[in-house]
């Protein structure tokens, strides 16, 4: 079974022999592999890093630079109250 569109995030940068591609061309692909290397590809997907599958080496890696709520909203922070001293 090939990976699907939902194992991909949009947050993944895959290379693939030192050009970017886009995830359609990393599950077509994936059509040609066993169940033992699409669950090492899909570990790595979750981790980050480099593998080599069918003579092609996949380098992996991941943006966390934003944090997202469970809605996939920018999170706001903590919000500060003015205390009884802070409002006079």
């Amino acid at each position: 079974m090939p990976l699907s569109s939902q194992s991909i995030r949009s947050n993944i940068l895959i290379q693939l022999n030192g050009e970017y591609v886009k995830k359609e061309k990393i599950i077509s692909l994936s059509e040609g592999w066993n169940e033992r290397q699409i669950s090492y590809f899909r570990k790595i997907l979750q981790q980050g890093g480099n593998l080599k599958i069918n003579g092609d080496l996949f380098e992996i890696t991941i943006n966390n630079s934003i944090i997202l709520n469970s809605r996939g909203e920018k999170d706001g922070g903590i919000t500060t109250i003015p205390g009884i001293d802070d409002r006079f």
